[in-house]
């Protein structure tokens, strides 16, 4: 049956929120819709226009018989630091002060409205690079983890420091934390990672970053390519295992009277000093 334009531009709007990143050809919107093809452009220029002015998300339209349009979702720079300003404040607490200098942030990491807008804010710098996966560690990075993944539409995979039996034959690296320079061993399922992946590391919170060097040396094993690495909240410390990294806040906490300090991390520079997302 023939749709009309209105509940056309709806639908079509549910259609590319639930699939980011992945190209659907005109020929699918006018057989679902019974729409001529020159209809369904009209609806996309509108949704694209509508989609950059509210800073929801890029839609490119390719040409050619194997073209169609994609839907790619971003955060802008004014919306970001909405966003971050929010996060600041609400972890700006005396109270979340853990020992050893960390932050408690699963309360945060425990509600929808924050891990829609964590993994928006972190897809938006890969908005043109090709990723094949998530990564993180067991437990605390698993949902920060999943909202990425969801942003980017590609898998998750999880770095246990110990695998269950039903986890099947397991890769692993030995590291060295990067505080306490423990030694530790960290395992992944060979069949969650195929080899030569392009592999975006994520975690909750990082302090020297000894944990995302060791997964760094795991994605190495799998062959493959550390494309970024995101952390939610990065902890001060007098030295660091890593250089190249984003975070969306930087927390001070001094753990002799609880005090903290919280303020934006580098996710700005990080994020939208080379591309236009405005």
């Amino acid at each position: 049956m023939k749709t009309r334009r209105s509940d056309r531009l709806v639908d079509m709007t549910r259609y590319l929120l639930e699939r980011p990143r992945t190209l659907v050809s005109l020929t699918q919107f006018a057989e679902l819709y019974e729409s001529a093809k020159s209809s369904i452009s009209e609806d996309l220029t509108i949704l694209k226009r509508t989609f950059q002015e509210r800073g929801i998300g890029l839609l490119e339209t390719i040409p050619g018989a194997t073209g169609g349009t994609r839907f790619t979702p971003y955060m802008t720079e004014e919306h970001a630091a909405e966003f971050v300003a929010s996060l600041v404040n609400a972890i700006d607490d005396e109270t979340r002060v853990l020992p050893g200098g960390y932050v408690y942030l699963s309360d945060l990491l425990g509600q929808p409205w924050f891990l829609q807008r964590i993994g928006r804010l972190i897809a938006t710098q890969y908005l043109h690079e090709p990723i094949d996966a998530v990564m993180t560690a067991a437990t605390k990075g698993v949902p920060v983890a999943q909202a990425v993944a969801e942003q980017l539409n590609v898998p998750f995979v999880i770095v246990r420091n110990d695998t269950k039996v039903t986890e099947g034959p397991t890769m692993s690296v030995n590291y060295v934390t990067g505080q306490s320079q423990r030694l530790e061993k960290m395992e992944l399922s060979r069949r969650s990672l195929p080899m030569g992946s392009r592999v975006l590391i994520v975690d909750d919170f990082m302090k020297a970053g000894g944990t995302i060097r060791g997964m760094a040396s795991l994605v190495k094993e799998f062959e493959g390519t550390t494309v970024g690495v995101a952390v939610v909240a990065e902890g001060r410390v007098e030295h660091r295992v890593i250089d190249k990294y984003t975070s969306l806040i930087h927390v001070d906490t001094n753990k002799d009277d609880g005090v903290i300090k919280v303020k934006p991390g580098n996710y700005s520079h990080e994020i939208y000093q080379t591309q236009t997302v405005d």
